[in-house]
């Protein structure tokens, strides 16, 4: 049944992040809290450039791939 309520309702916008999608008990959580990424960094600094563009953080392409 359509009602002038669900077309109003319809064009609110929600602010939410992404942490509040991935539910508390998740094993993406589980594994964040365990295992420390910050080595990645000296492994892949030879391969960074000082200069030119700032490049794409390599803790954030591990985890993505």
């Amino acid at each position: 049944m359509f009602s002038k309520h669900n077309s109003i309702q319809r064009d609110q916008l929600e602010m939410i992040t992404l942490d509040q999608l991935v539910p508390a008990n998740h094993l993406v959580r589980k594994i964040e809290g365990a295992i420390d990424f910050t080595f990645i960094y000296d492994l892949v600094k030879v391969m960074y450039a000082e200069i030119g563009r700032p490049s794409i953080d390599p803790v954030i392409l591990v985890k993505e791939s």
